[in-house]
């Protein structure tokens, strides 16, 4: 740093030993907070300045001016709008989400009780998407242009282009009426954790499909390119035949994005599971969302919103720094 400079940025960083790719993930992380402030902005303002007000759904359209008045002062509703987002987003950076307008808890309690049926369903979802993607990915690239390339091809298009509330509907479909081999009631996880987990399996399966479709498709092109190098090709010329160079040497780098998409299909999937949980009814982050936007809930609604979009950018974040771990010829970039 020069003498008598106040900030040289580039110079600190090279000073403190700061990589590239160091640099680049900072850079992302400002553009992480830059993002979740902007949605945070636009959660609380947007259920601000919408016709309405949560009074009428809260004490009913019996309550006088005076009760109306009394709860507007005790939720800070007569404050002007900046105020009111400035103390609700300093309460929440640290944990205080506020308390529910139409439930007698805090958001944080009710978030948390929801949030622990949401998050078994997409666990479930994510490991189908491996345990489906990754094998079928692996025989299309492997047979390819056989007729098990052409089906697992066909199916993944037809898989891609169902939205998942569709998908799910189909699956209820076949399953419960059809076959008779699902019972569309709810299982709590208090009473019975297997007979919740086996419910938790179909909307899991409508969510996962159309993302395992994508993951097929994207790692048969990866191995697909990956068997064109030139490395490949030497490998052949040492002796290996097709499988071995394909084990060997062909998945360490065809796996790089698939990777990155995994980590970001997380939060898809958390977002996808809004749509299927009201297909299934079951009392999750997404019902509670739609509910408390008809009851004007709207701390609960602000809180689910941003929580949501916290997982889908940390999610992206993720996938970006698992690139560069992965691919070290990725620099700063």
């Amino acid at each position: 740093m020069g003498r008598g400079r106040l900030w040289d940025g580039p110079a600190l960083f090279k000073e403190r030993g700061l990589s590239p790719v160091g640099k680049a993930l900072l850079k992302r992380g400002g553009l992480l907070i830059g993002t979740m402030l902007l949605v945070s902005v636009l959660a609380f303002t947007a259920f601000s300045v919408i016709p309405g007000d949560p009074t009428g759904s809260v004490l009913g359209t019996e309550a006088t001016d005076e009760q109306i008045a009394t709860f507007r002062a005790q939720n800070g509703l007569d404050l002007p709008v900046w105020q009111r987002y400035w103390d609700w987003l300093t309460d929440f950076v640290t944990g205080d989400f506020g308390d529910s307008y139409k439930y007698d808890m805090t958001v944080a309690e009710l978030v948390v009780t929801q949030a622990k049926v949401t998050l078994v369903m997409a666990g479930i979802a994510f490991a189908l998407i491996v345990a489906i993607s990754l094998p079928l990915g692996l025989i299309a690239a492997r047979h390819q242009g056989g007729i098990v390339d052409k089906l697992v091809t066909v199916l993944s298009q037809v898989a891609m282009s169902v939205p998942n509330f569709v998908m799910g509907i189909g699956l209820l479909f076949l399953f419960a009426v059809v076959l008779s081999w699902f019972r569309p009631e709810y299982v709590p996880i208090e009473e019975d954790l297997a007979g919740h987990l086996r419910f938790m399996v179909l909307p899991a399966l409508a969510v996962a499909l159309p993302k395992s479709a994508m993951t097929v498709k994207l790692l048969r092109g990866s191995i697909l390119g990956e068997m064109g190098q030139d490395y490949i090709r030497t490998a052949y010329s040492k002796g290996n035949s097709q499988g071995s160079a394909l084990w060997r040497h062909v998945l360490r780098n065809a796996m790089i994005p698939v990777v990155t998409f995994l980590a970001m299909a997380i939060g898809d999937i958390m977002a996808g599971s809004i749509v299927v949980e009201q297909v299934f009814g079951i009392p999750g982050l997404g019902r509670m969302l739609i509910s408390s936007i008809g009851n004007r809930d709207y701390p609960v609604v602000q809180a689910i919103v941003v929580l949501l979009a916290a997982v889908v950018v940390g999610c992206n974040f993720l996938a970006d720094l698992l690139y560069r771990i992965m691919d070290p010829r990725i620099d700063g970039r």
